[in-house]
């Protein structure tokens, strides 16, 4: 496994009110949500942050670079493309900071998710159409960031491609799984997009020399590490753009799961354990009942970058299911 990239400063930024409480998010144990035998599976609970994600720390991150940057300050612009959980968490930023938060979406994002970016005062930009050229909702949105770049002369924090986003997950996510612990796991399953949660975990596991194996999560119809583009329904994991900081990050082991099973095995797990994961929550558990299925007892440490909760008229939605999907449930 590899990842580049200098480590930076950006992680002593300490922003009170709300804010304030982002990090420290509960590792739980989450085995009987499994059938394998003397297997342990934690997971790190990232719903529990004040915006329901991991995102909030990835915003705090780009938030803070920014900052100390010169390029955020109260009266600024920033433009952001999201599938909704960063949107979330960097119109909080904006609401602290002081700042003025444009958000690019596109169809598939959840409607409670854009009332609540809209709650907080910023303003949508829905992309209502794939990109021409790939057919991809998330390279339409990036293009309409550029424009709105120009046209209202802000920054763009670009969650793709700024390495402060491994900061959050490094100094944060992984730190705290090993300190919540005591000592690393022997494997961590990961859901990936942008690559920055991935990324900064794996960049504090080569840094302490831990034996960690890093699988990545991703959905079938992915481009991310060399995958084969396709239809993606469910937001949360997967890209149909590389984003830059994906070629610096090199997983073990890549699982690719398909939106149908991502599906079913978070209804399992919610009936097992009674923690309802997101889509990419039930991705994240379809690939560590494969990981259990292959060998014997293990110990697993899986994040969760957010719960059900906006998922409900979707994932945990029978006719949804039905027919998105073609599923009977």
């Amino acid at each position: 496994m590899r990842v580049q990239g200098p480590v930076s400063a950006a992680h002593d930024y300490e922003p009170g009110g709300v804010l304030g409480a982002i990090e420290r998010t509960p590792l739980i144990d989450l085995s009987n949500g499994f059938s394998s035998a003397g297997s342990t599976v934690w997971g790190k609970l990232e719903s529990f942050n004040p915006g329901g994600s991991a995102k909030d720390r990835t915003a705090r991150a780009l938030v803070a670079d920014a900052t100390e940057r010169g390029l955020l300050y109260p009266g600024a612009v920033a433009v952001e493309s999201s599938s909704g959980n960063l949107g979330v968490a960097l119109a909080r930023e904006a609401v602290m900071g002081g700042w003025e938060f444009h958000c690019v979406v596109d169809a598939r994002t959840n409607v409670a998710t854009l009332r609540m970016i809209e709650s907080l005062g910023a303003t949508l930009h829905p992309v209502t159409e794939p990109d021409p050229e790939t057919g991809d909702w998330l390279a339409a949105r990036r293009k309409r960031v550029a424009a709105l770049k120009e046209e209202l002369g802000a920054v763009n924090l670009d969650q793709y491609s700024n390495r402060a986003a491994f900061d959050a997950h490094d100094f944060g996510t992984m730190t705290e799984i090993v300190e919540q612990l005591g000592h690393a796991p022997e494997i961590l399953v990961v859901a990936v997009s942008t690559t920055g949660t991935i990324g900064g975990c794996l960049r504090h596991i080569c840094r302490n020399g831990y034996d960690t194996q890093v699988v990545a999560v991703d959905a079938q119809g992915s481009v991310l590490f060399d995958g084969t583009r396709g239809e993606r329904i469910l937001p949360g994991y997967g890209a149909g753009v590389v984003p830059a900081l994906s070629k610096e990050v090199e997983p073990d082991r890549v699982i690719r799961v398909e939106a149908a099973d991502a599906v079913r095995a978070a209804r399992r797990l919610a009936t097992r354990t009674g923690f309802v994961p997101g889509a990419s929550g039930g991705a994240v558990a379809h690939a560590i009942e494969a990981l259990l299925t292959e060998d014997g007892s293990r110990e697993i440490a899986a994040i969760f970058h957010d719960d059900g909760r906006a998922y409900l008229d979707t994932v945990y939605n029978d006719e949804w299911v039905a027919e998105t999907l073609g599923m009977e449930l």
